[in-house]
């Protein structure tokens, strides 16, 4: 008699093709389900109910606290703009970071501003729209009329050469000092007559100005600094004329690269900041109503920088 065989073990079935295959099935699965989330995030509704795609942009600001860029941002997203602002600490930084792509449009500056950085960095930035007219305006803590300003005491102006030659007019109108050749948009320190001018004059970087008021008989504060400095724009002891024709080099403007002067969507959102009241609401409070609102044609804005930065080579 044969000895009983052991039992024959069945070999384990091999399973990795149907794992594969499940992988594979529940890999697609999850790609189409992003696909379709992002291809809907990537889509909105406008206010017109168009599909829009979503355009992402860097708009760079200097004054991020300020409740009006957060209306900015969410007027954008309802017209398919997805809006993020970039704030910098100060005047010298967002134009170089708007050349190097850092930010895609920028506002903090007027016309003059702009043309003296193309001239000095050799950049080719240019309008898209204007904003408003921001006065320039003089403040103290001694003094409540610039009538009493008494003779020799020194008066602060900003020392970027822009807005140090707009403060010099102003001081200059109000009889406080003389400029030589009667000053112009690119006067500096240099061109006072000192022998026959009242007070002295010091440049200083404008937002140290504020905290600097108890040390001199006044200074020029830039109106992104009134409110951080805890002034009152009523409170300015002289100030210049925004709605003056002449004033038309220190209108606030978009500032693009060259390339995305005909920008589609930067166009857009232009036109979202001028047309949109709540918009345009929260400029004038920000401002205390001291901004003159501004819709100048693009063309003008253009040809006013070609002028000013063929002016300023001839300065240079």
């Amino acid at each position: 008699m044969s000895e009983a065989q052991p039992p024959l073990i069945e070999a384990p079935k091999k399973k990795g093709p149907i794992i594969a295959a499940v992988v594979v099935v529940l890999a697609v699965i999850v790609g189409l389900a992003i696909f379709f989330t992002q291809k809907d995030d990537d889509e909105t509704t406008n206010s017109s109910g168009e599909k829009v795609k979503v355009e992402k942009v860097k708009l760079g600001i200097v004054s991020a606290g300020e409740d009006y860029w957060d209306t900015l941002a969410d007027a954008a997203k309802a017209e398919g703009i997805d809006l993020e602002i970039v704030n910098f600490a100060d005047y010298p930084q967002p134009n170089p970071a708007l050349s190097e792509g850092e930010i895609d449009i920028n506002q903090f500056q007027h016309i003059v501003y702009l043309a003296d950085h193309n001239v000095k960095a050799g950049d080719d930035l240019t309008v898209l729209g204007s904003t408003a007219i921001y006065p320039l305006a003089l403040y103290s803590d001694k003094y409540d009329d610039v009538a009493a300003i008494k003779d020799g005491e020194t008066v602060i102006v900003p020392d970027d050469e822009s807005n140090q030659a707009r403060a010099l007019l102003v001081l200059q109108s109000a009889g406080l000092i003389k400029l030589n050749d009667g000053g112009s948009i690119y006067s500096t320190l240099a061109d006072i007559d000192k022998g026959a001018s009242k007070v002295e004059v010091k440049a200083l970087q404008a937002d140290l100005i504020p905290a600097s008021l108890a040390d001199v008989a006044a200074g020029f504060v830039n109106n992104d600094w009134v409110s951080k400095a805890g002034l009152k724009f009523e409170d300015a002891i002289l100030k210049d004329d925004p709605t003056d024709p002449s004033a038309l080099p220190y209108v606030n403007v978009f500032a693009v690269r060259g390339e995305d002067k005909d920008n589609a969507t930067l166009k857009k959102l232009v036109e979202i900041y001028q047309t949109n009241k709540d918009v345009q609401a929260g400029v004038l409070k920000a401002s205390s109503d001291t901004a003159t609102l501004v819709q100048t044609p693009v063309e003008d804005l253009r040809t006013s920088l070609a002028t000013v930065e063929a002016d300023s080579k001839k300065q240079n």
